[in-house]
């Protein structure tokens, strides 16, 4: 048995200076020192106060840009350091993209959690939904018909659709967690719509069953609004064999 088992204690893993940048500026988000909108320190004023070559600082930056975190900043004085970016929605799509890639999540599985998230967002929002919300679904509906527009432009409405279902729950997460996860299947969706003979068929189907949604989400119908979400989702799966 090795020491390191006999007693308990474990090495303490040597960060590179990249990630000491990454968690320094975690820690100041966290803290509320930076904000959506603020401006971070260019890379020299950067890489000065946390005592690392600006090497360190420029892959931190890059790493946050990649993951949706900041925007980078261009030319030099104090308009050159990236700034922290306001919406999230982006940052946790990617995340979870790659996230569902690595851990081959199966389609089962995915499919169990999107329908838990629609049940509830469309609950709520058959509760709190006004009219304005309800033109709105009904006029993404409408679009959806259109013979003109592409499977990938459907798949942009048909998205819209469901986030902003959820967004109409009054819970901004459940809104922001919608738009992840169906940015983060986007590729596999598309993918499925490619494979159709006749896409525009399914796509009509789809649209008479959001058109029920609506319909019970602006009859204040919870319930059946949920049963409905359920069986609109659970059956373009299984038609499309996942």
């Amino acid at each position: 048995m090795s020491e390191t088992a006999e007693t308990g204690w474990q090495p303490v893993r040597r960060l590179r200076t990249h990630e000491h940048v990454l968690a320094q500026i975690e820690q100041q988000i966290l803290d509320g020192r930076l904000s959506a909108g603020d401006r971070l320190p260019g890379e020299r004023e950067l890489a000065d106060y946390l005592g690392v070559s600006r090497a360190g600082v420029r892959e931190a930056l890059r790493v946050l840009e990649a993951l949706g975190v900041v925007s980078a900043g261009v030319g030099s004085g104090p308009a050159a350091g990236s700034v922290v970016r306001g919406e999230g929605t982006e940052a946790l799509a990617n995340l979870l993209r790659l996230h569902l890639a690595l851990s081959r999540f199966t389609q089962r599985e995915v499919v169990e959690v999107r329908v838990q998230l629609e049940r509830w967002a469309v609950s709520e929002a058959a509760v709190h939904a006004g009219a304005e919300n309800v033109a709105r679904l009904r006029s993404m509906v409408l679009a959806m018909r259109q013979p003109e527009i592409s499977y990938e432009q459907f798949n942009e409405l048909d998205t819209g659709f469901h986030v902003s279902i959820a967004e109409m729950s009054g819970n901004a997460l459940l809104g922001t967690l919608m738009r992840a996860l169906r940015d983060a299947v986007r590729r596999e969706m598309l993918a499925v719509f490619e494979s159709l003979s006749d896409w525009r068929a399914t796509a009509n189907a789809l649209a008479d069953q959001h058109h029920a949604i609506v319909d019970a989400i602006e009859a204040g119908d919870s319930s059946g609004a949920t049963a409905l979400v359920e069986r609109h989702i659970a059956t373009f799966y299984a038609s499309n064999g996942h």
